[in-house]
């Protein structure tokens, strides 16, 4: 950015616009008389920039910019310059694409300031950064040199020196945060000591006084509460004890009301039984007599029975045998491949293990060796350097430092005899390579044609395995599904098997009966399966109601109970009770042994309702005939008391066990249900149109798989046997070659350097051992004693890893025995299981014929059997019934009685207690809400069980006496006061906390900034010093000077300048000329411009001490070692100024400045003697107004 036309209106000596054009892009110079507006320009130059430091422009404040103050009818100063912006790579930021950029700078009285850049109004901040973006920061310029710089630069101390260094590098701003940070860091002590103040002598004392007072005050209301929770439990204790009293007299109330009423209900069953048993009696007769009417051939077919059913359980006996053992030898085989999957698996664990231990194992081995190879070479050492002998008879080489160097030389020699074999098989391998390749390029093209074949299969099957893998089956669904209807298919034909049999052996059970659509056979009674031992007592019990069949209405029934018009008979409650008190436990009403739907309630009660089941014939007497119980009880054995004294049995039925018979077909037929349920719901969804199609395309697409794979295998023969296959296989394994003699040749290289650093080492020591022999063999005393240590500690650990390996391949060994073993078990074992297979087959075959035989056998007895013995039985029981019932109708008139009487005295009883409860509810209304329902509740703390009143009460006294003392000292604020003082203190040392983190960081970041400003000034300092000394040979040839810090001090202390004329160096600057010292100034000035380069420098009559010769040199300076930047310079000496490209001449007339532009010449009579002392009064005059 270069500037192309200044234009001045209203700024000092320029009070009518004034248009300076024609600026070149390198050399510019201002000249004239003292007093006609040179510098003015610069200032102006300066104003636009954005320079807000008035005295650099030799002003007061900003009215003094303005042409005569504005007393001269100008009030505004008005600076604009038009720069050039062609070169986009170093154009300002956001202005890359403006190929001009005009900056104008406005003030105008009193105090209006204005900036505008392309014509747009902006702030001084815009500006300033628009120009700091090219290195034109005009408030910390280094690219303005105005008069007296040099002078100062003379005057200047190693440390100004070196602040100028720290300007050109940019390392001012470290100090000024350095600065800033430590007057930060010093307030933050001062906080940190304010903070601590406050924690020890403020908050501190008075939390622990208020931490005191609120532990008293929790006291005191954990105390409270624990006084209010007993006080309430006593009170709920009150009212649960009231209600207890209230809820037994209504209990009694109507636990008597209920026994009232049974036995109004059992006066009717009693006697509807009465009329049902009187009919079944006429019924029994009449059917017995028709039965004796009839002749059968008994005594054969228990015969023929008999003998089948030897051979039928002989047959089953085999077969269950058998089956047994094909289970155990299944069993054994999964156990059997199990174990050699787990072996397998523990085989690859072993072999992974062992291969880690042999490794460390060697490892440890080898390092053993060494280190034992190395105490061996020490200790001959030593006694070589003690006696002068060596202990080794066999060494060629002597003992001593001089016989270990002789032995490293040879392993040098060794390793280096390696490298060259090695070298020379590798050079083979490479000629052998490079054949093989190119006989590999001649049949390579013949293999084509295979490996696409190849390739082909290859991608067929890959897409034939995608389409298996996708279709939504595997062959594991497939073997799953057949394992599992194989195995619904056997479970369902072993339990149809099972059921036949149950029905066979209570064929006099069977009903023919053709039940109505949705007709359930589940709804039937049975038997609790604790309770099986009572099967005969309980048959005894129902009698020849055993064998009737229960309907829905009393319609068409013959010997069957009509649940419409059954009425059934049950035992009292507190008859039950007395009956359990009584026989301690060994009796219990018929009904509670069985299970049953309860719609059928009332015919099984009538059946069962009226008997005890007794363990024993005491607790049957018992029961029997006490008068509070007076009921008929039947002994496990099937003896018969009755209440009316007689007794019968003495022996078991001959239908003995048909209710388990009955209970376990129902329990097989509910499994059967089961079992078909489950293999129907499977067939549906194997066969089902889903599954079907997935199956279909799985066995399509496996065949397809199977066909690709075959191919695949020809291809890959085929292939494999071809010569390019052959030779491509040679090519590889030359190429392995290669990169094991490639490392057999790193080997040797590295085995050569060790040996010669060991032989560098050792000829080290010999010198060594020259110099000192006493300290060299205590060292190595110490060496050896070191080593023997190690060598011992050493020799147990290889000892331990030794036993660990030989562990290692021993369990592995072992492993492997164990699977070939396993193996061979479970080959052994399917063979035997095949051969019990064949046998069981036969022997199922025989026994289903013999069972067939069997069924047909039986139900014929069983029909010859069924009716004869059961009806002599039945009309006993049913006269024994009717006996009973009589008695028992009588019984239940008198005690219904008795119950309605014994319910109005229990109400009578019960009214005041009742009245107190409701009292105690109506005063603590509230409470009896929200807790009653937790009232003598377990693991509540209204569990009264669990407690002792009178302690409780005791503990309600001493807790009121306490509080009385404690609510005098307590503080009852103090909960609200702790929470402020508590969350102050958090606060407090939370900021604490975080100013002390604040000033480490300060801390860091004063370390960082010192090391980044050493670090910019190091190379700062390496690029002027160079530059300083160069530009200085060339201002005066054959010198030479430089920059460094002052003698015995560091960078950071200071730079001083040193001079050398010739070809000696002088001892300070005094020694020099008033025109060399100049220099020397000049061209520390023009190294520091030329670090860090501006497209614009602005110098002000730096040659005002110099001689013509040495201005001329600097004209020549700026043409050669600046090139690319833009020099406006303002100069009274022609030799200067003879080198610019553009010379503007000012001149002052009438009280205004003009400026003339010529080009590429110079007008050294402008300096005449006449005009030399106006020029010498004109800048004592600039002086004087700075």
């Amino acid at each position: 950015m270069r500037i192309e036309e200044l234009v001045i209106e209203g700024f000092k000596s320029y009070p009518v616009r004034t248009q300076i054009t024609g600026w070149d892009p390198s050399f510019n110079a201002i000249t004239g008389l003292n007093g006609t507006g040179k510098s003015n320009i610069l200032d102006a130059i300066s104003f636009v920039l954005g320079l807000t430091n008035m005295s650099t422009m030799r002003a007061q404040n900003q009215a003094d910019l303005i042409y005569k103050r504005g007393q001269a009818g100008v009030t505004k100063a008005s600076v604009t310059i038009v720069f050039d912006n062609s070169d986009r790579e170093k154009s300002p930021i956001a202005y890359e694409n403006w190929k001009q950029i005009t900056v104008t700078r406005q003030f105008g009285l009193p105090n209006v300031s204005k900036y505008l850049i392309n014509g747009h109004k902006h702030t001084q901040q815009d500006v300033q950064s628009l120009f700091q973006s090219v290195q034109l920061n005009i408030n910390n310029p280094n690219f303005v040199i105005m008069q007296g710089r040099i002078t100062k630069v003379l005057n200047m101390r190693p440390q100004e020196i070196l602040g100028m260094v720290e300007e050109a590098s940019g390392t001012r701003m470290f100090e000024e945060r350095k600065d800033k940070a430590r007057k930060t860091m010093a307030k933050k002590d001062k906080r940190v000591q304010e903070i601590d103040s406050i924690l020890t002598e403020e908050i501190m004392p008075k939390l622990n006084k208020l931490r005191e007072e609120k532990r008293s005050f929790l006291e005191y209301q954990k105390s409270e509460k624990e006084l209010e929770q007993h006080a309430r439990v006593l009170s709920a204790w009150e009212y649960q004890s009231l209600t207890v009293g209230v809820e037994k007299a209504a209990g009694e109330i109507e636990q008597a009301k209920e026994d009232a009423k049974n036995a109004k209900k059992d006066v009717e069953n009693y006697t509807l039984e009465l009329e049902t048993a009187e009919s079944d009696v006429v019924r029994v007769q009449k059917q017995r007599e028709a039965e004796m009417k009839k002749g059968g051939t008994l005594s054969k077919l228990e015969d023929e029975k008999a003998a089948l059913e030897k051979v039928r359980v002989k047959l089953g006996t085999q077969a269950e045998i058998k089956q047994g053992a094909i289970r155990d030898e299944e069993a054994r085989i999964g156990t059997s491949e199990d174990a050699v999957k787990t072996l397998e698996e523990s085989l690859k664990q072993k072999k992974a293990e062992a291969g880690r231990i042999e490794a460390s194992y060697n490892a440890i081995k080898a390092e053993h060796t060494t280190s034992q190879e190395k105490l061996t070479s020490d200790e001959e050492l030593l006694q070589t350097l003690l006696t002068g002998l060596s202990s080794k008879s066999n060494t060629t080489t002597g003992g001593g430092y001089m016989g270990q160097i002789a032995d490293a030389r040879a392993r040098i020699a060794q390793g280096n005899a390696e490298e060259q074999q090695a070298r020379m098989n590798l050079e083979m391998s490479n000629k052998e390579l490079t054949g093989l390749e190119a006989q590999f390029k001649k049949v390579e093209k013949d293999a084509g044609d295979g490996k696409k074949r190849l390739e082909t299969t290859r991608k067929a099957l890959a897409d034939a395995q995608k389409r298996l893998a996708a279709c939504g089956w595997t062959t594991e669904d497939e073997q799953e599904g057949e394992t599992r209807a194989t195995q619904l298919r056997a479970q369902v034909r072993n339990l149809s098997e099972q059921r036949d049999r149950a029905r066979n052996k209570i064929g006099g059970l069977d009903f023919e009966y053709n039940p109505p659509f949705g007709f359930d056979r589940s709804e039937i009674i049975g038997i609790q399966p604790g309770d099986y031992n009572k099967t005969t007592a309980l048959e005894v019990t129902a009698g020849g109601r055993l064998y009737n069949v229960i309907i829905q209405d009393e319609n068409n029934r013959v010997t069957c109970l009509p649940l419409t018009k059954i009425r059934p008979f049950r035992i009292h409650d507190h008859k039950v009770a007395a009956a359990a008190k009584v026989s301690q436990g060994k009796a219990r009403p018929a009904l509670e042994l069985l299970k049953y739907d309860p719609r059928l309630d009332n015919a099984v009660s009538y059946v069962f309702g009226g008997t005890f089941i007794c363990d024993d014939v005491d607790s049957a007497k018992r029961i029997t005939f006490d008068k509070s119980i007076g009921h008929r009880s039947v002994t496990l054995e099937g003896d018969v008391y009755d209440p009316s004294g007689t007794l019968s049995g003495g022996s078991a039925p001959s239908s003995s066990g048909v209710l388990i018979k009955v209970q376990e077909l129902l329990d097989i037929e509910g499994k059967l249900a089961t079992a078909e349920g489950e293999l129907s719901e499977f067939e549906r969804g194997w066969n089902g149109d889903s599954t079907r199609r997935k199956r279909e395309a799985w066995k399509n697409i496996s065949k397809e798989v199977q066909i690709k794979e075959h191919e695949l295998k020809l291809a890959e023969e085929q292939n494999g046997e071809s010569n390019a296959e052959r030779l491509r296989a040679q090519v590889d394994a030359v190429k392995e070659a290669i990169i094991t003699h490639t490392a057999a040749v790193q080997a040797a290289k590295q085995k050569q350097k060790d040996n010669e650093a060991e032989c560098k080492k050792l000829q080290k020591d010999m010198e060594e051992f020259k110099n000192n022999k006493d300290g060299k063999i205590e060292e190595l005393k110490a060496s050896i004693s070191k080593q023997k240590a190690a060598a011992q500690k050493h020799a147990v650990i290889v000892k331990t890893k030794q036993r660990e390996h030989q562990t290692a391949m021993l369990e592995l060994e072992q492993c492997e025995t164990e699977i070939a073993a396993a193996k061979e078990t479970v080959e052994e074992v399917k063979a035997s299981v095949d051969k019990l297979r064949r046998e069981l087959q036969k022997l199922q075959n025989d026994l289903k014929e013999h069972e067939d035989e069997y069924k047909r056998v039986t139900s014929k007895l069983d029909e010859e059997r069924a009716t004869l013995s059961r009806f002599d039985k039945e009309l006993k029981a049913l006269e024994k019934t009717i006996k009973e019932r009589k008695k028992m109708i009588t019984e239940s008139t008198e005690k219904a009685g008795e119950l309605e009487e014994r319910c109005r005295n229990s109400a009578r009883r019960g009214r005041p207690t009742f009245k107190e409860r409701e009292g105690w509810r109506r005063s603590m209304i509230g409470f009896w809400k929200r807790k009653s329902n937790m009232f003598g509740k377990a693991n509540t703390i209204y569990h009264f069980s669990s407690m002792n009143r009178q302690e409780m009460q005791k503990r309600v006294d001493e807790l009121e006496k306490s509080q009385k003392a404690k609510k005098k000292k307590i503080n009852p604020k103090v909960i609200n006061m702790i929470d402020d003082v508590e969350k102050r203190e958090t606060e407090t040392k939370k900021n604490l906390a975080i100013v002390l983190k604040d000033k480490a960081k300060i801390e860091a970041t004063i370390e960082q900034l010192d090391q980044y400003k050493r670090d910019a000034l190091q190379k700062t300092w390496d690029k002027v010093t160079l530059d300083f000394g160069e530009i200085f040979a060339e201002l005066l040839p054959g010198n030479f000077a430089k920059l460094e810090p002052p003698e015995g001090r560091d960078l950071m202390d200071g730079l001083e300048v040193k001079v050398r004329l010739g070809s000696v160096w002088k001892q300070s600057l005094t020694e020099l000329s008033g025109g060399q010292r100049s220099l020397i100034a000049l061209s520390l000035i023009m190294a520091l411009l030329q670090f860090k380069p501006a497209p614009m420098y602005i110098l002000d009559e730096i040659d005002a001490a110099l001689d013509l010769s040495h201005t001329q040199h600097i004209g020549h300076l700026f043409r050669t070692r600046f090139k690319g930047a833009q020099f406006i310079v303002v100069s009274l000496k022609d030799g200067l100024f003879s080198n610019a490209n553009v010379l503007f001449r000012t001149k002052f007339e009438d009280g205004t400045s003009m400026v003339e532009r010529t080009t590429n010449r110079s007008n050294s009579a402008l300096y005449n003697n006449q005009n030399q002392e106006e020029e010498q009064s004109g800048r004592e005059r600039r002086r004087t107004r700075r």
